[in-house]
């Protein structure tokens, strides 16, 4: 789905209850599962200075050192190439968080509803917005086909039968966080739900201030810190892979 580059457009909101003005992210307030990279190598300084010895090793090391068995192939069926003058860029839709807004994308792609249309908006350290920049004016938005223009929402998943693979550190934003299937995740075992975490390279489905008015049709990146208090406000849909 090419989708050029072009000046920011009138739609200023990812919309987390994105059309709600003067929404802006807030630093974090706590260690959470988006800094986990960053507080590991912190950590493995600390480690080295006070004993040569325990030395951790780095993500490079991790990486050259992981087997083919360490990772998983791609599901074809829920991967979007999207083709930007500057180079491909790969996104997984997470399926199991997202079933509704993952076909009703895959119903935009496959009409087309992508093909030239704009990149609304680069807000750095926040998000990369696209999407239909006349998708409020009835006379000129794009024709959604047979995709529907708004669905349920699905900021959680009752977490019962989903594989997690827990992390130990403790999180301000939810009681438990990890990865699902390779998704940053979070879960809380008294409510019994669990949810995609607002981190670095997710992708999230713009929506108005009505819970079930997003539809896929206006998409964001998380460019920046990770804006956590977004967690279960807003459909996150998958995530970029390269690009």
């Amino acid at each position: 789905m090419p989708i050029p580059a072009s000046p920011v457009s009138k739609s200023t909101h990812p919309k987390p209850a994105a059309r709600a003005k003067g929404r802006r992210p807030t630093p974090l307030r706590g260690l959470g599962i988006c800094a986990l990279a960053l507080l590991g190598l912190a950590s493995a300084g600390l480690a080295q200075a006070a004993d040569t010895k325990a030395k951790k090793p780095t993500m490079q090391q991790v990486l050259e050192s992981s087997k083919p068995a360490d990772w998983r192939a791609l599901d074809p069926a829920s991967t979007l190439y999207m083709e930007l003058p500057g180079g491909r860029v790969v996104i997984e839709l997470a399926t199991q968080f997202a079933p509704l807004h993952a076909a009703n994308i895959r119903t935009l792609v496959k009409q087309k509803y992508f093909d030239g249309l704009a990149i609304l908006r680069v807000q750095d350290n926040f998000v990369t917005q696209w999407g239909d920049p006349d998708a409020d004016d009835a006379t000129k938005a794009r024709s959604f086909g047979a995709a529907s223009k708004s669905l349920a929402a699905e900021f959680s998943r009752p977490a019962q039968g989903l594989a997690f693979t827990r992390l130990p550190d403790g999180d301000v934003y939810a009681p438990e966080v990890g990865f699902s299937d390779g998704f940053p995740a979070a879960r809380d075992p008294k409510t019994g739900q669990a949810w995609l975490a607002h981190c670095y390279g997710m992708v999230g489905a713009g929506r108005s201030n009505e819970a079930e008015s997003g539809s896929g049709a206006e998409l964001y990146v998380v460019i920046g810190h990770a804006p956590r208090q977004l967690d279960r406000n807003i459909a996150t849909v998958g995530r970029v892979v390269r690009g």
